[in-house]
């Protein structure tokens, strides 16, 4: 399936004065490539190996990545006689499409503008291009396939550490319950699509808040309920996080090592 990657935003809360502090998002070190990189070796594990890339913000940090991809950076080789035998690849089987979208398109106008590079496939999967998991994408897909449903939105439990206080009219506190333990499912970026989504976004509108919204009014609005491992990349401590625990050793969405 191809998969349609959004790398447009500006990723604001990600800046720092920092060196790389005016990458785009998805250009952010974790370990020694950028988190588009990770997301889409997840993929590529699973055998989706077509990429579209819609670019805006930064585009061309992302273009000179992959136009001058070394591959000897993430895998071991043996140098002989002045020339490199790598011993593995990452992306030499990858059909990348880099499509400048737009700098100030929202989601959902992104990828109305490549619905053309999706050659009429009716499934195909789409993904924010800075959140890292371990969910198990053929579940995913599968239940997606036999569901009808126009769209497949991965949910998970809250992560931040805010507590929910519950106050009665006379402002005393009946209980305090971490965010992350109340019954709620948010976004988690990790989406299955038919072509029915189109029918739902209007020009320059959003892909959840539209689109799947419509959707979800006419029950066709799939939920995958994912309890594993999942982090976002929104702010430079999150993707600081992220590189200290490839750092340790500790990559649970690094499936492709398994």
């Amino acid at each position: 399936m191809k998969v349609v990657l959004f790398c447009g935003g500006r990723g604001t809360r990600m800046r720092s004065d920092a060196p790389g502090g005016d990458l785009p998002k998805p250009m952010q070190l974790v370990g020694p490539r950028p988190l588009v990189w990770h997301v889409m070796r997840y993929y590529a594990h699973f055998g989706h190996h077509e990429f579209i890339l819609c670019l805006g913000y930064g585009a061309q940090h992302i273009k000179d990545f992959f136009l001058s991809y070394r591959e000897t950076v993430s895998n071991d080789f043996v140098l002989r006689d002045g020339r490199v035998e790598l011993l593995s690849t990452d992306i030499s089987g990858w059909s990348i499409s880099l499509i400048d979208t737009g700098v100030d398109a929202p989601i959902g106008e992104r990828l109305r503008r490549v619905r053309g590079h999706l050659d009429g496939d009716e499934m195909f999967l789409a993904n924010y291009a800075d959140v890292l998991t371990d969910a198990p994408l053929p579940d995913m897909i599968d239940r997606f396939a036999v569901s009808g449903a126009g769209a497949s939105m991965m949910v998970v439990p809250p992560t931040n550490t805010f507590h929910v206080v519950d106050v009665s009219e006379g402002s005393l506190v009946g209980g305090i319950t971490p965010v992350s333990e109340m019954p709620l499912w948010v976004n988690g970026g990790f989406f299955v699509l038919r072509q029915d989504v189109f029918e739902h976004i209007p020009e320059n509108g959003d892909l959840v808040a539209d689109g799947c919204a419509e959707l979800a009014k006419r029950g066709r609005l799939l939920a995958y309920r994912h309890r594993g491992y999942w982090r976002p990349s929104d702010t430079v401590n999150q993707r600081l996080e992220l590189d200290r625990s490839w750092a340790r050793g500790e990559r649970p969405w690094a499936l492709w090592e398994t």
